[in-house]
């Protein structure tokens, strides 16, 4: 009974994103404050992918490219299949959501694959963790241009106008710039930055919550939550569970037909069904500078702790089936 307890009670970082929902609908940042955050936001982006460059061990990320099938497989899934169930979802998407919550939503089918937690879920789930990593962090760098790409062409098909090509150059200048400086230094900094992995993850979680409490207090400014009655909610929490489904059968389904490992299909899995809102939260804080995103990162938000809960109850059946020993 108290192990149940434990898997219904949120994790830490749950909580912490519902705290600061709270904060921004009850003390939400305004004016010259907005102004600052919006500032320190910036910064605390590109030291987070700086970090993520000198924590990235180029022997590590090596090790799994000879998988290039998995590889192909799981950027199709995010940067291919992922947009198509965007534009298949749209009909019926459009006639529930506001106009902000469904190109959220469609945004969040052009975002990369998360990078710790397809590695963690992989390795709980006794698979391909060296292919993970590889994949995982190809979809990443590729998402720097492959994400404004995609959610232009989305975006712009949904709603007549796509991403200027300026906040195209600033994810560049933001994510991708720091991420090379950072594997430029990793010599002189990643032994440093490995030594100190809660650095990063704090780094992580810190710009999340920020640009999260950056985008609410805009639309709780706006009248945010006047935008969001309780069926419209669970319709959005509806889409996202069944973009999650229909993704994660394309994933399981495509790897069994292509015959690969076991151990190969729970990289494939994880990698290829999972959305980063660690890289999703900060290109959309650039591309859609000054714009209200409250109602835009929603999706992306219920998504992720979706995914989470998902991901670690089928990481430990697959732990289960590789290992019948494991508990």
């Amino acid at each position: 009974m108290l192990a149940l307890l434990r898997r219904l009670v949120p994790d830490r970082f749950t909580l912490s994103l519902v705290l600061t929902v709270l904060l921004a609908t009850f003390l939400p940042a305004r004016g010259g404050a907005a102004r600052v955050l919006d500032l320190v936001a910036q910064v605390a982006i590109a030291l987070l992918f700086f970090l993520h460059g000198a924590r990235l061990s180029r022997q590590a990320a090596l090790a799994g490219l000879t998988h290039w099938r998995l590889h192909l497989l799981v950027l199709a899934s995010t940067f291919v299949v992922y947009p198509l169930l965007g534009v298949l979802l749209s009909p019926l998407a459009a006639r529930i959501l506001s106009p902000d919550l469904l190109r959220g939503l469609l945004f969040l089918c052009a975002v990369p694959s998360t990078v710790q937690s397809s590695i963690a879920f992989t390795a709980v789930g006794q698979g391909n963790v060296a292919a993970a990593l590889s994949s995982a962090s190809a979809s990443n760098l590729l998402g720097v241009l492959l994400t404004p790409a995609i959610a232009s062409f989305l975006l712009g098909a949904q709603a007549g106008n796509g991403i200027a090509l300026g906040a195209v150059l600033g994810v560049i200048a933001q994510i991708l710039l720091p991420f090379l400086l950072g594997q430029a230094l990793q010599d002189r900094v990643g032994p440093w930055v490995r030594k100190r992995t809660y650095l990063a993850g704090l780094v992580d979680k810190g710009v999340i919550l920020l640009v999260v409490y950056t985008a609410f207090s805009a639309s709780v400014l706006e009248g945010l939550w006047s935008k969001l009655p309780l069926p419209v909610l669970a319709a959005v929490v509806g889409l996202c569970v069944l973009l999650f489904g229909l993704g994660l059968l394309f994933v399981r389904g495509a790897a069994r037909l292509g015959r690969f490992s076991k151990e190969d299909e729970v990289a494939i899995v994880f990698c290829g069904s999972q959305k980063s809102l660690v890289a999703g939260a900060p290109m959309a804080n650039i591309l859609f500078s000054g714009q209200s995103l409250g109602l835009f990162l929603l999706p992306l938000m219920l998504y992720h702790q979706l995914q989470i809960l998902a991901a670690a109850w089928i990481a430990r059946r697959y732990a289960r089936r590789i290992d019948p020993n494991r508990s």
